[in-house]
């Protein structure tokens, strides 16, 4: 029997991933391909920390994400 799902650990998960992105060391290419994998690690840390930032719920077997993408009051 395969555990239960338990939403706040894939949470951490995605926290886990963002951090893991911006700790990933940049490999020895040049020019052109340095910057697509610049581009890639940007958009690869904002999926896994929006994620991670979710708060999320598991209710009658429908998983909902919610992240707030309004700006902080000033």
């Amino acid at each position: 029997m395969s555990p239960a799902f338990d939403p706040l650990e894939m949470i951490q998960r995605f926290r886990e991933r963002a951090d893991a992105v911006k700790r990933r060391s940049i490999p020895p290419v040049e020019g052109p391909d340095r910057l697509l994998f610049l581009e890639a690690a940007n958009i690869d840390f904002q999926d896994f920390a929006m994620l991670g930032d979710a708060t999320a719920t598991l209710n009658e077997g429908i998983l909902r994400l919610e992240i707030d993408l309004r700006p902080p009051n000033n």
